[in-house]
């Protein structure tokens, strides 16, 4: 009997392979486990970029329209003969000085600067594209918010939500577009997601002046909350997508009891090694919301470390700075300077139509460049190098002369050419780190742009005004700080990154069960493993 036994113990098929190996969990050693990937994703490379692009046009028109005559308006006054005028806009009906007006323009830098770095992080632990939609939910509400404010701090705290909305936007759009983009268009496409920042704005002035004069300041906010409430519900309702270097959230949790288990015993036996995983998956599930806030920061900082001891991470930023530096001073004291030095009948006109015209055909030119002579970190840095100090000589030499006709032509050429760095520049972030970084290499270049670039630039450059009282030496030195940017990069060593993957977010189960985001497919593990 017992040999009979033997024998059909030796004819049986042999069972199929599980998953894991792990012999701690007792579901993965009973039974074969189906791991499912994903239905296929709505959102083609295409359908994607046109998504993005428009959810950044939308947040820039937000930045033109409140800075906008109709929307921001103006306060009002009284002449001599006592005889006075209604304010107007944001700034009339609250009765806001000049001081708080310019304020509710900056607020959502607090936002933007406190919960980039945040969304960044939880890109690790949560899905990217789950958290742009909680991103665009907070900017939906805020933008709401501030159409149906009552004074000015409710429409301060909504200003300053606004930037916690785009900061989910602004760390995670860029990685995506650089994930799906065709190999030979990668920093074109790049191009063309920046290029919304300069026609969203000039988009908003026009959007904000028709609005607010025609119907109320608060009408203008509202449909921009209508226009963004459609992506914030397409990036639930959604498959969501998948950043390079990232777990999938399936992955994650499946992952979670190999984490809590401890190494094999040889001779233990399986009622001993069942305890063994229930006692660690108690002591898992026991574990406080401060130990995960602690885990949570410890592994920031870890990836803060290695973000900044990278050179050309360091000095692609250093030159950003610099850029951003001078654009911004541009940007607000252009006009008025243009007026001093040149006499400009209309100083608002000529620097917004520059600025535009050079800031859409600049940010493709530089993207299309990059991609025609092969896109690649050195090329991208020999790119910055070149037009920037070019630019720096056409903008520096146009501030020299007396001549309308040349400034407006020297002017132009120097914008076009400094526009130019915007994808490359970017592409370096991106590109520069492992793509598990790649968040919070955009956070953080977004934080350092505004904390040491635009923001201080103004005032910086006012100062210098009030000492000087020289506009044409104002803008002289402003412009001198071009001449530091990227050319240091073209002598660091570097190597692209994109390729490699984060050791705590990439494993095996990971690999086995990744396939294409734009094709139908579904993984059954344990067949799958055992078929091979």
């Amino acid at each position: 009997m017992a040999q009979s036994e033997q024998q059909q113990q030796q004819h049986q098929p042999p069972a199929k392979p599980t998953q894991s190996s792990n012999p701690f969990n007792p579901q993965m050693t009973t039974s074969p486990i189906s791991v499912s990937a994903p239905n296929p994703s709505w959102f083609s490379p295409k359908r994607l970029l046109v998504i993005l692009c428009t959810i950044n046009m939308i947040n820039y028109v937000d930045r033109g329209a409140i800075a906008s005559n109709g929307v921001n308006g103006s306060i009002g006054i009284c002449d001599d003969s006592g005889i006075c005028s209604a304010g107007s806009g944001i700034q009339g009906d609250f009765k806001l000085s000049n001081f708080q007006d310019g304020v509710l323009y900056s607020a959502f830098m607090v936002g933007l600067l406190m919960a980039s770095p945040i969304f960044a992080s939880l890109a690790k632990s949560h899905n990217p594209f789950r958290l742009i939609g909680v991103g665009l939910s907070v900017w939906t509400f805020a933008t709401a918010g501030c159409g149906s404010s009552i004074d000015f701090w409710t429409i301060a705290i909504c200003r300053m939500l606004i930037g916690v909305g785009e900061a989910s936007f602004i760390s995670l759009a860029a990685p995506f577009i650089d994930d799906h983009a065709p190999a030979p268009q990668k920093t074109a496409w790049l191009a063309m997601f920046y290029m919304c920042i300069p026609t969203g704005i000039a988009v908003g002035y026009v959007y904000g002046g028709f609005v607010g004069d025609n119907f109320s300041w608060r009408y203008a906010f509202w449909g921009e909350a209508f226009c963004m409430l459609p992506f914030a519900v397409l990036a639930f309702a959604m498959n969501p997508l998948q950043l390079k270097g990232f777990a999938p959230a399936e992955s994650r949790k499946f992952l979670e009891p190999n984490e809590t288990t401890s190494p094999l015993i040889e001779g233990s036996d399986n009622s001993n090694i069942n305890s063994c995983v229930i006692v660690s998956s108690d002591k898992a599930s026991r574990s406080s919301p401060a130990s995960k806030s602690l885990n949570q920061l410890s592994r920031f900082s870890k990836d803060m470390k290695e973000l900044l001891r990278d050179k050309v991470y360091v000095v692609n930023i250093l030159g950003y700075v610099s850029y951003n530096f001078v654009i911004g001073a541009y940007s607000y004291w252009g006009p008025k300077a243009g007026y001093s030095i040149y006499r400009m009948s209309n100083p608002d006109l000529l620097f917004g139509g520059i600025t535009i015209v050079c800031g859409i055909l600049g940010t493709l030119a530089g993207g299309l460049i990059l991609d025609s002579v092969n896109a690649t970190i050195n090329n991208a840095f020999k790119l910055l190098s070149g037009a920037t100090i070019l630019g720096a000589i056409f903008c520096f030499s146009a501030f020299c002369v007396r001549s309308l006709y040349f400034f407006v032509v020297l002017f132009s050429m120097g914008e076009l050419l400094v526009f130019a760095t915007q994808a490359p520049v970017n592409y370096v972030s991106l590109r520069c780190v492992k793509p598990s970084l790649r968040p919070l290499s955009m956070a953080v270049s977004t934080v350092s742009i505004h904390i040491f670039g635009d923001v201080p630039s103004s005032p910086l450059a006012g100062i210098l005004q009030d000492h000087v009282n020289n506009w044409r030496v104002t803008t002289l030195v402003v412009t001198s700080v071009l001449f530091w940017h990227q050319e240091y990069g073209i002598f660091i060593s570097n190597s692209d990154k994109f390729s490699e993957d984060g050791t705590e977010e990439v494993s095996t189960v990971d690999r086995a069960t990744k396939k294409p985001l734009f094709e139908e497919n579904t993984i059954e593990g344990a067949q799958d493993s055992g078929e091979a």
